[in-house]
């Protein structure tokens, strides 16, 4: 791999639009002056609840200008009788209008793509839905985007080298609409303190962020054309048994001096940077969290698309600017006058794929765009086992992207 390069990675494995998956039909062709009735009918006693996408009527223009209309009246049974395992209100209604039904196929899974749909008519017809979701970069990112993404990336990957020379996780949290830094994290599942200090998890992160914020811009967040990557070593001939979300369970059969080493099988760098988030909207906004403010709207509680805006608390600007270290001018003052609501409209930038667990916080999170550079064969939960990104089923959906990264920044030589 000699360039950069950004992938979607779909909500659902891609097929070949001529080799999607169909089930069995019982359908049968109607005069069209009863389509209505039966269709209402139909959709009382057999509705088709898994086939949602599948359209009930099938028209089809005939010779001499007639229109030929034909109907599902239930699916297929998996034995070869169909007529007897039919169930007994279809049947009436069958005999009734003196139908004669036949088995067609139809598609058994909604069109993820137009030409998908295209493909699936031609056996019956059915409906196609585009992503509600748009988010920019889904079919292809500007030069200047691109270029901030293998940014970040970049940085992520600096990251993930530890300070004991292991290879970890690292994730980046981004706020695209002004390219900037909001905060940083590493696998923590195994923390170089004892855990009979008396600094908190907590204190311990504020700690951290005041550093972050003390080198970064003057509304508290890092910006992009700050970052380089310094040299990190290829490790495709090693184990990273140190990143947490390749090997979810590994903490189990660790074997430690709990003396010299803390560990915590939850802190993967995904839960940790969400942390270290929420500890910088308390550093920034820290009259929030003593006293709820009246004007938070209740819309924030909502589900929200990954293209959505980015959401915020309203907040007393007086309360912020009150500090020095914050003062701000520009851009940043407008920034600070608002509190972001969780992660809405942030991207997470990650070295590797991220396991369940740390997926579905990022859903929690309404995290706008996750962006990771290698696969996770193990656990991966965004292409490579599960895609929890297609979940209808979830109130909020990010867009994912793979980012392919040239073997000279691998190798240091970037």
């Amino acid at each position: 791999m000699d360039t950069w390069q950004i992938l979607h990675i779909p909500d659902n494995p891609q097929i070949a639009p001529d080799q999607q998956p169909t089930v069995d039909v019982i359908a049968s062709l109607i005069d069209p002056k009863f389509a209505n009735t039966l269709v209402r009918r139909l959709n009382q006693i057999s509705p088709l609840e898994n086939l949602r996408h599948v359209k009930r009527v099938k028209k089809k223009f005939v010779e001499g200008g007639k229109t030929q209309l034909s109907v599902i009246l239930c699916l297929a049974s998996e034995n070869g009788n169909q007529l007897e395992s039919m169930q007994n209100d279809v049947q009436e209604l069958m005999n009734s209008y003196k139908l004669s039904p036949f088995i067609t196929k139809v598609c058994k899974y909604a069109a993820l793509s137009k030409e998908e749909w295209e493909e699936q008519c031609k056996l019956w017809p059915t409906s196609y839905h585009p992503p509600t979701y748009n988010i920019d970069g889904i079919t292809g990112f500007s030069e200047e985007d691109s270029q901030s993404v293998f940014s970040f990336m970049k940085y992520a990957i600096q990251l993930a080298k530890s300070s004991d020379n292991l290879v970890v996780n690292a994730a980046v949290v981004v706020d695209p609409s002004v390219k900037q830094v909001i905060t940083t994290a590493c696998d923590q599942t195994c923390s170089s303190y004892s855990p009979t200090n008396k600094i908190t998890l907590e204190t311990s992160c504020c700690e951290k962020l005041e550093a972050f914020i003390s080198h970064s811009d003057s509304d508290g967040v890092l910006n992009h054309q700050t970052v380089h990557s310094n040299s990190f070593q290829d490790k495709s001939k090693q184990l990273c048994t140190g990143v947490s979300c390749l090997y979810p369970w590994q903490w189990a059969d660790q074997q430690s001096d709990m003396s010299l080493c803390y560990w915590h099988p939850l802190r993967h760098a995904a839960i940790v940077a969400i942390e270290s988030s929420a500890a910088r909207d308390r550093y920034l906004f820290p009259s929030l969290g003593k006293i709820q403010d009246k004007s938070f709207e209740m819309d924030n509680m909502q589900s929200s698309s990954a293209g959505s805006p980015a959401k915020r608390q309203k907040t007393n600007s007086t309360n912020v600017h009150s500090d020095d270290n914050l003062d701000t001018n520009g851009e940043g003052s407008s920034s600070l006058s608002a509190r972001p609501y969780l992660c809405t409209g942030f991207d997470m930038y990650l070295v590797w794929e991220p396991c369940i667990m740390c997926a579905m916080a990022l859903v929690h999170q309404r995290i706008r765009r996750i962006f990771f550079a290698f696969p996770n064969p193990n656990a991966g939960a965004l292409g490579s086992v599960h895609r929890l990104q297609g979940e209808r089923s979830l109130n909020h959906h990010y867009a994912v992207f793979r980012v392919l990264v040239p073997q000279q920044i691998l190798s240091g030589e970037g």
